[in-house]
C-alpha cells in the first residue's frame, strides 16, 4: 500500500498542495485520489484563493498509478478507476484559481495525467515527462490521452501514448507540454513564485470565467457574466483612470 501523503498549505491568496512519502515514490492508488479529492474540493469553496502550486517532495513529481493495485483488477475494477481519477482531475481543472504544477523530477502516468489537468507547467530541466502505460498493456485512464492531444496536437501526442517513450523537459517545451524550464530545484521554487507573482494582475472572477469559458466553449455566456461581477466595473475604470486595478480579494 502507497505511503503517499499530502499536506495543503494556505497563505494569503496562495494555496501549496505538496506530495510526499517517507518510504518509496509518490503513488497514486485510490486511498490517495480521495484524499486529494476531498482537498481539491475544499480549495474549491476558498474564494480568497488565486494560485494554486503542486509539487512532490523528492526526485520524482510523481509515479504514476500503484500497479500493485491494479494487477488483480477486473474490467468493472478498471472502469471504477478510471472514474475515479478523471472525476478528481476534472474538479482540479475546473478550479476557479489558477493551477501550476511544479515538476522537480519525472512525471510519468498519472503523475503527468495530474499536471495535464494543471494550467500551468514548469519543469526542471532534468525531468523527464511521459505516458509509459502501453508498456504495461495499459493506456492512460484518467483524461491523459485527450488532454495531452488538445495540448500538443495528435501527432505528438501519439508518439508519447503509443509508444511509451518519455520525452526530455527541453523537448516537452518545444512542444507546449510545458510552460518553462529551469535548471534546479531551488531554481523552480524561485521561478515558481515569480510566476504566482506575476498572476496577481488578473481579475480572479475573470480568470474563473475564462476557465469556464474554455471547458464549456461558451464564450458568450461567459462574458455576458463578466458584468454580474465588481471585477469588471473596476477593471474598466482602472483603465480609464490609467492605475492599477484593485479587485476585490485583494482589498
Amino acid at each position: 500500500m502507497s505511503k503517499t501523503q499530502i499536506r495543503l498549505d494556505i497563505e494569503n491568496s496562495n494555496a501549496g498542495i505538496t506530495f510526499f512519502t517517507e518510504e518509496g515514490l509518490n503513488v497514486l492508488n485510490a486511498d490517495v485520489l480521495h484524499t486529494f479529492h476531498s482537498i481539491v474540493a475544499k480549495l474549491g469553496k476558498e474564494q480568497s484563493v488565486r494560485t494554486l502550486v503542486i509539487r512532490a517532495l523528492g526526485k520524482v513529481f510523481l509515479a504514476g498509478a500503484d500497479i500493485k493495485e491494479m494487477a488483480n483488477f477486473t474490467p468493472n475494477l478498471g472502469r471504477g478507476y478510471a472514474e475515479l481519477g478523471q472525476g478528481v482531475f476534472a474538479d482540479l481543472a475546473a478550479l476557479p484559481c489558477i493551477s501550476i504544477a511544479a515538476i522537480n523530477g519525472p512525471a510519468l502516468g498519472g503523475g503527468l495525467e495530474l499536471a495535464l489537468a494543471c494550467d500551468f507547467r514548469l519543469a526542471v530541466r532534468s525531468a523527464k515527462l511521459g505516458c509509459p502505460e502501453v508498456t504495461l498493456g495499459l493506456i492512460p485512464g484518467w483524461g491523459g490521452i485527450g488532454r495531452l492531444s488538445k495540448l500538443i496536437g495528435p501527432s505528438h501526442a501519439k508518439r508519447m501514448y503509443l509508444t511509451g517513450t518519455p520525452v526530455s523537459a527541453e523537448e516537452a517545451l518545444s512542444w507546449g507540454l510545458v510552460d518553462e524550464v529551469v535548471n534546479s530545484p531551488e531554481d523552480l521554487e524561485h521561478r515558481v513564485a515569480a510566476f504566482c507573482k506575476g498572476l496577481k494582475k488578473a481579475s480572479p472572477s475573470a480568470v474563473a470565467l475564462a476557465k469556464r469559458a474554455a471547458r464549456s466553449m461558451d464564450e458568450i455566456a461567459a462574458f455576458a457574466d463578466c458584468f454580474q461581477a465588481p471585477d469588471s466595473k473596476e477593471g474598466m475604470a482602472a483603465f480609464v483612470q490609467k492605475r492599477p486595478a484593485r479587485w476585490m480579494e485583494d482589498k
